[in-house]
């Protein structure tokens, strides 16, 4: 595991509390999941999990990875059967092919993963990407841009093979702690 990040992220979650507080799934995420045909669910850097417990509440069978045992201690206790916590670090986790009807990553950035979570999908299964992107409109202090989108990234992972269901840009709610761009796509894997 890559300890220096699961020390950095345990002690942000530590030391932030309102990174742990319930909160609202993404609305994006909302409008696009009555669209997936199957149940089982993979949420990439879960965090304390609203998008998994949406999910779970919504009959999901929810895989929750992360790099913080804080984040999936706070998720675990909160009693889902439907919910497996998995503490990974996802530059060596293997995301098993085929195997997923909806796959989610909102929050978080690593483009090598992209394709790797693209080939985990069922075919008919949803790839649904909302994270950060650079806009001078962004907030929060100046960011590593390897963890900020370029205008119309999204877009650019994906041939031919997915049909494209969503995609937006667009300034996030007030449930985050700076004002931010984003960027969100959803996907159906058609092969």
């Amino acid at each position: 595991m890559a300890q220096k990040d699961k020390i950095k992220w345990d002690k942000k979650y530590t030391e932030i509390s309102f990174l742990l507080e319930d909160k609202l799934p993404s609305e994006k995420l909302i409008k696009i999941e009555k669209n997936v045909k199957g149940k089982k669910a993979l949420d990439i850097a879960s965090g304390a999990g609203r998008n998994s417990i949406y999910l779970a509440k919504k009959g999901f069978e929810v895989e929750a990875l992360d790099i913080s045992k804080v984040a999936l201690d706070v998720l675990n206790a909160k009693g889902f059967e439907n919910i497996t916590c998995k503490l990974v670090d996802l530059d060596e986790y293997k995301v098993p092919k085929n195997s997923y009807d909806l796959i989610i990553m909102t929050n978080f950035l690593d483009r090598n993963l992209i394709p790797k979570l693209s080939n985990a999908l069922k075919k008919d299964g949803i790839l649904f990407i909302e994270t950060y992107m650079e806009d001078k409109i962004n907030e929060k202090p100046p960011s590593n841009s390897n963890f900020l989108l370029k205008k119309e990234e999204l877009k650019t992972f994906f041939d031919e093979s997915f049909e494209i269901l969503d995609y937006d840009e667009f300034l996030n709610d007030d449930s985050e702690l700076f004002k931010m761009k984003k960027q969100c796509i959803a996907v159906r894997k058609m092969v």
